[in-house]
């Protein structure tokens, strides 16, 4: 049973007292950003919260509480997963009802203690991210993905169920969500069928999204240290939706010997919020059933190491409701059209857990930094019709329409489509979110655009035809 708030929580909100997730916020009183949680249809200022004497019975954050003023959640991550913990249960107690803290004794103004509305608070990129590595974990995109390109028989290679396959991502491009992504250029095969290869440079006609989980790194290690599986746990902060936007084209040319490129890295987005490890230990549940023993260093003593989180994609047409400039684009205007839910998966659709990608990442010495970023890859379930993470498997490589309300059709995406990713685990009441993501999806510029998000926020990007603006 979930605990009731003073606050007024909408009973299906996805920010109850069982979430807490930690972002960066500026309000409208201060426009320097800083750390705050999401409660409910609110957003407490943890900078003014504190400064009022606020954590003033909390004695795991009394002696740090400058954390809450700087622009990034890394200084409070460094804190260590004990003390996160202990100031997560503060909070809920702060709001818990009959609390000293409820309207008559602390929060008796409008912006009083830093309690802001989340809809009059822009949030920020909630990490300075030092480094990012996006993995492959996700077993079923992976055979979907890996039979379109070598066949059945040779989907999956060799090494695949022995470790957790990565590659090394492009930090400087991961932004949060409410920032616009560009349609990227790059080199593809005018012909794939010619026997010659023949690429030409051009706008990619494949744009697509990946649905994937993030997770942020608390702990660092030394470079020749590796963290051990029993370690890895404990460094890891949260977690966050994430789309990896990828175009399929360009990736297709390029990817060999070494892996994607330009195809990756010209925007990965992220959650604004981030929902601690802690707040997700009731939803623990088996992921994948792995058919070969893991070694030792990634052997965790939990067989529930990953978790049971709903995942939904929306995609809403706004080819025949918008026909102007991407820069006079609205949250208004995005809303007009119907959204289509074109897909639903679980988080447990994962061969390998975080804490096994960190122990396998640092195996062989590799340093990691409060901050460091890893993706789960795609989330797929078994159907690729109805659970896919990405539309190269929901229109099998462009082959099969993709039906959207009102008559529209897609293979990949198309200007000013809208893609929201969103993220849940638990019931109605008490439920917490993962995340919702809106884009826009650009292709040459784009203007940022702020939305609410749930265990996360809202990501805005824009694609507009090429030169166009």
């Amino acid at each position: 049973m979930a605990h009731k708030s003073w606050l007024d929580i909408p009973i299906d909100s996805h920010f109850s007292l069982a979430n807490i997730p930690f972002g960066i916020i500026t309000t409208p009183v201060s426009s320097s950003p800083h750390v705050g949680i999401a409660i409910g249809n609110y957003a407490l200022d943890l900078s003014v919260f504190a400064s009022s004497s606020g954590f003033s019975e909390c004695p795991a954050i009394t002696a740090h509480l400058s954390v809450f003023s700087q622009p990034a959640l890394n200084d409070f991550a460094e804190l260590g997963r004990a003390v996160h913990r202990e100031v997560r249960h503060f909070l809920q107690k702060v709001f818990v009802e009959k609390s000293k803290f409820s309207p008559a004794e602390g929060f008796t103004e409008p912006y009083d203690r830093g309690l802001f509305l989340l809809k009059d608070v822009k949030t920020h990129l909630p990490f300075r991210i030092g480094d990012y590595t996006d993995f492959f974990v996700g077993k079923y995109h992976a055979q979907t993905a890996g039979a379109m390109i070598r066949g059945i028989g040779h989907a999956l290679h060799p090494n695949y169920t022995h470790l957790p396959v990565g590659y090394h991502g492009r930090a400087s491009s991961v932004v949060v969500s409410g920032t616009s992504i560009r349609r990227p250029h790059g080199q593809v095969m005018e012909n794939p069928a010619a026997k010659v290869p023949k690429p030409i440079f051009t706008p990619s006609k494949r744009l697509d999204f990946e649905l994937e989980l993030g997770a942020f790194v608390c702990k660092a290690n030394k470079m020749g240290e590796p963290v051990s599986i029993k370690e890895a746990e404990e460094n890891i902060f949260g977690l966050v939706l994430m789309n990896d936007w990828s175009a399929r084209d360009i990736q297709g040319w390029e990817m060999v010997p070494l892996g994607p490129f330009n195809s990756k890295n010209f925007g990965t987005s992220v959650s604004a919020w981030v929902v601690l490890v802690d707040a997700l230990e009731p939803f623990r549940v088996r992921g994948i059933e792995n058919e070969n023993d893991v070694f030792p260093y990634m052997r965790e003593e939990k067989k529930e190491n990953v978790y049971d989180l709903n995942l939904e994609v929306e995609l809403t047409s706004m080819t025949n409701s918008i026909r102007v400039s991407p820069c006079m684009l609205t949250n208004d205007a995005a809303k007009s059209g119907t959204p289509t839910t074109i897909t639903r998966t679980n988080g447990k659709n994962l061969l390998f857990s975080f804490p096994q990608m960190l122990a396998h990442h640092t195996a062989g010495g590799c340093p990691m930094q409060v901050g460091d970023l890893l993706g789960s890859g795609t989330v797929s379930g078994t159907e690729p019709d109805t659970s896919s993470g990405s539309m190269l498997e929901l229109s099998a490589n462009g082959k099969k329409k993709i039906q959207l309300h009102g008559g529209d059709e897609r293979t990949f995406l198309e200007d000013y489509d809208t893609v929201a990713l969103k993220g849940w685990a638990g019931g109605e009441e008490g439920a917490l979110d993962l995340a919702r993501e809106g884009f826009y999806i650009l292709s040459s510029i784009g203007t940022e655009k702020s939305t609410r998000y749930l265990l996360a926020e809202k990501y805005l990007g824009t694609v507009a035809p090429d030169g166009l603006l």
